[in-house]
């Protein structure tokens, strides 16, 4: 026989083998459980990804958090956030949202990661943190969506 035609061996997995990989499967599970109880995305991936989770009821309201920013060239523009864009995600401004209320200097890190990243670009000279809420009826978006101003920021130079 050639090495080609040679029978494939039956490997099987011993007791040290099995009990780790019951182990490990064990300690996701619990990671799992203990980010589903606190519900929280603080501890993702071991935890709910809440904002992606579930259905929106027929008659309901959406919130919709935004930065907006007014720049030293006169413009107001939506803040990009995402890596690329000011440094920092959507997901970390919504899970700080409170903390930004109560402290908006906190939105400084945002003009910092802008400038940072885009030197070429007008600058941010002026934040708003905004919650806009779209209201559905019968499953359909009724009127434009309103906006709140959660937390305002004067960027330091």
């Amino acid at each position: 026989m050639t090495k080609q035609q040679q029978p494939i061996e039956d490997v099987r997995l011993g007791p040290v083998g099995k009990a780790i990989r019951v182990v490990v499967a064990v300690v996701g599970l619990v990671l799992l459980v203990n980010g589903s109880v606190r519900a929280s995305d603080d501890a993702w991936p071991f935890g709910p990804m809440s904002q992606y989770a579930g259905s929106v009821a027929d008659d309901a309201s959406i919130t919709y958090t935004r930065i907006s920013a007014r720049t030293d060239a006169g413009t107001t523009v939506d803040v990009p956030l995402n890596i690329e864009g000011a440094g920092v995600a959507r997901a970390e401004i919504e899970a700080r949202t409170g903390e930004i209320v109560k402290d908006p200097s906190l939105l400084q890190a945002v003009a910092d990661g802008w400038a940072r990243k885009h030197p070429d670009q007008p600058k941010y000279v002026k934040l708003e943190l905004i919650r806009d809420t779209t209201t559905l009826v019968e499953g359909k978006v009724a009127g434009d969506p309103v906006p709140e101003v959660l937390a305002t920021w004067q960027v330091r130079r």
